[in-house]
């Protein structure tokens, strides 16, 4: 079996611990309401999807959640409260600079632009560890599961489907890229993570 030459790794809930309840409670306190009615406002309504998919730019999506939840963050708010729902996974990191050493790294997130565009603020651990390799789906105007969001992707990175291993911890998006013809592995633990870095000869 070759060695994979390309490892793609989701961002939230494998790089980091991502709490979207903590994000909604922050928007909430500005918008003086509760993290529910943000949460259904913002993230059931499918308005953050449209943003994840590149369907609105940035102006839209701020200024929408005016419309949404009664408050238009500025940047720097909708930063703090995206920061504050992270929590960088520090044994998947060690994991990852071990990796470079031997594949090339990268970042495919389903995110709107301002998540890659200021990434230095809001995980400031990737920049030493991917370089410029950090992609939100939007760039794509495309999210995973989609195979034309991977596709893509690919095509930035130089990388073939068949020599590219893809680390997320949702099913639906490991299906998704296996049907795109990457490998997949669906995160669980740091320990299952190394175990299937060492299965494909990158360990």
């Amino acid at each position: 079996m070759p060695i994979p030459r390309f490892v793609l790794f989701d961002m939230d809930d494998v790089l980091c611990r991502y709490d979207v309840q903590a994000r909604a409670a922050h928007l909430a306190g500005l918008a003086r309401t509760t993290p529910g009615r943000v949460h259904d406002a913002i993230w059931r309504s499918g308005f953050e999807g449209l943003a994840d998919a590149g369907a609105i730019d940035t102006e839209t999506y701020l200024s929408g959640h005016g419309e949404r939840i009664g408050y238009v963050p500025s940047l720097q708010e909708w930063l703090d409260a995206r920061k504050a729902s992270m929590t960088p996974n520090i044994d998947v990191l060690e994991l990852v600079d071990r990796l470079r050493r031997t594949a090339r790294v990268a970042v495919l997130t389903n995110n709107s632009t301002l998540v890659a565009e200021n990434i230095d603020f809001l995980f400031p651990e990737l920049r030493s560890l991917f370089g410029a390799d950090i992609y939100a789906s939007a760039a794509f105007k495309a999210s995973k599961p989609q195979a034309e969001c991977f596709r893509q992707c690919l095509s930035m990175l130089g990388a073939a489907p068949q020599e590219t291993l893809f680390v997320d911890d949702l099913p639906v998006n490991v299906a998704g890229a296996e049907q795109a013809g990457l490998l997949g592995h669906r995160y669980e633990s740091p320990g299952a993570l190394a175990a299937c870095l060492r299965f494909h000869g990158l360990a």
